[in-house]
């Protein structure tokens, strides 16, 4: 009997067919489901609910922190982190956990995640931030950089993707190319050719995953 696919999830299609040309249909398969951690949880739960798969995997382009994740480079995620799921009060940001309301962080899976770092040695391990709105000033990147000193590299998708893919009980990991840095926003600067190439030469490892 042969093995369920892998399901890659990204946000758009030009993240999707970065991949798609180069896959194994037998070994993966890679659905666009939209932009935000919304639109990833709703998008995925659908697909793992009509169809079998035997992990799932939330990939594309993101923004790397200065000094930890260098433009052109990939992100293999240890923990995917929902970084502004909380509240503010007057004593600065308060995560979700100390609101007694769950958690912020959903831990990838060591075997994928093993996989991974094998298959690209290249890659950077580490956490990677979910926001539903992406940073674009000094001190926001600076902040965040502050309150999460492991993570490499931020994007919009993974949370959501890992809270489907944990209610399905699949195993989850994030894989990411990093397009531009973490800070004021430049969208001239960002180096999509670049992040796409990476994404691209990271296929061979998809398809090698258990």
């Amino acid at each position: 009997m042969t093995a369920y696919p892998l399901l890659i999830v990204t946000a758009v299609a030009a993240e999707a067919d970065a991949f798609r040309a180069h896959l194994d249909p037998d070994r993966a398969v890679v659905e666009a489901v939209g932009v935000g951690p919304a639109a990833a949880a709703a998008g995925t739960a659908r697909l793992l609910a009509t169809g079998h798969y035997r992990a799932v995997l939330s990939a594309g382009i993101a923004g790397g922190f200065a000094g930890r994740a260098p433009v052109g480079s990939l992100v293999i995620a240890t923990r995917s982190i929902a970084a502004d799921l909380g509240a503010e009060s007057p004593g600065g940001f308060l995560p979700i956990e100390e609101l007694g309301f769950g958690s912020s962080v959903l831990d990838a899976d060591p075997t994928l995640v093993k996989g991974l770092v094998t298959a690209l040695p290249e890659a950077i391990p580490g956490e990677i931030l979910t926001l539903a709105t992406v940073t674009g000033t000094a001190a926001t990147a600076d902040r965040l950089a502050t309150r999460f000193p492991l993570a490499a590299a931020e994007a919009m998708e993974g949370y959501g993707v890992a809270v489907a893919a944990s209610g399905a009980g699949l195993p989850f990991a994030e894989l990411r190319a990093v397009s531009n840095p973490v800070g004021p926003r430049d969208r001239a600067a960002w180096r999509l050719a670049d992040a796409f190439a990476a994404l691209r030469t990271a296929t061979p490892a998809l398809n090698a995953l258990p």
